[in-house]
């Protein structure tokens, strides 16, 4: 991601607030993201974030929608490694709605492109999440 962009800018700082315990402050950075992006590049990525601040699961699958559905317009490789990521918080909605079925097929597709994540924390952290998400739902 382009360090330099106005939007991963204010994600980032909403991703230090949540770290240091400021959800409310998060959110705002978040909101602020979302109301200020763009294109759909910057759209998919505000919106992911803004999801995770959700309370109301139907708000969060809601947002979740709305961050994949960016990701879908933008016709480059940019949101290809956040793919896997975006599957997963679509399974993890539909799984807290109660849609086990839904739930497993996005986090079916969200294994099948772990791949295109790189190695490092950040991808450690999504294949940790997806195994233990497929491991709660085969159960």
């Amino acid at each position: 991601m382009d360090p330099d962009n106005q939007i991963v800018r204010l994600c980032v700082k909403g991703l230090e607030c949540e770290s240091s315990g400021q959800p409310a402050e998060a959110l705002r950075l978040f909101m602020r993201a979302w109301i200020q992006s763009a294109d759909d590049f910057e759209r998919c990525i505000a919106a992911h974030y803004v999801a995770r601040h959700q309370k109301d699961s139907a708000d969060a699958l809601m947002w979740n929608q709305r961050s994949l559905d960016h990701a879908n317009a933008v016709r480059d490789d940019r949101v290809r490694e956040f793919y896997p990521s975006l599957y997963l918080n679509m399974g993890k909605a539909h799984e807290d709605l109660g849609n086990r079925q839904g739930a497993k097929q996005f986090y079916e597709k969200a294994e099948s492109l772990v791949d295109s994540i790189p190695e490092g924390r950040y991808g450690n952290v999504v294949r940790e999440a997806i195994e233990r998400a497929l491991l709660r739902i085969r159960e």
